[in-house]
């Protein structure tokens, strides 16, 4: 029983750990390189320093989100207000962040992209802003967004 009772708290806390370093892309390039790896669209994370910790805390830290997306996106992270990124970086986060219509910081928008000739065309699939209601209705809505005909 105290054998099962450890084992059981050790897988317990091996996931809380590993849902909590998560593998976010900091880089378009290397996002849509994945994704079209993988198969997979991506969850583009568009956030800023200093904004509400709500979409953190009760989505993106939390042992689902990290089983979800593990199985069904790539997630990349653009941090408009990252002081290591490049001028060329930061100049393009800001154009897909305009392209893609964000407003609200922070904004998830899920896309797929497709690399031709040197040239990016996105397939955007849908956005999502911090919603309460738990990570549970926010992967019934992401799912609604990345799979629509199963809804």
């Amino acid at each position: 029983m105290m054998k099962k009772l450890l084992l059981s708290l050790f897988f317990l806390g091996f996931f809380t750990v590993q849902s909590q370093n998560l593998v976010w892309k900091t880089n378009i390039t290397d996002g849509i390189e994945a994704s079209n790896k993988l198969k997979k669209p991506m969850l583009i994370l568009f956030t800023a320093n200093n904004l509400s910790d709500n979409l953190q805390n009760e989505i993106i830290r939390t042992l689902e989100f990290a089983l979800w997306s593990r199985d069904n996106v790539v997630l990349v992270k653009l941090d408009l207000s990252d002081s290591q990124a490049s001028d060329s970086d930061k100049e393009q986060n800001i154009k897909l962040k305009n392209a893609f219509g964000v407003q609200d910081l922070p904004e998830i928008c899920y896309a797929n992209a497709i690399v031709r000739k040197s040239k990016t065309t996105f397939q955007a699939l849908g956005k999502m802003t911090y919603k309460s209601g738990g990570v549970k209705a926010w992967i019934v809505e992401s799912n609604a967004i990345l799979h629509p005909s199963d809804f």
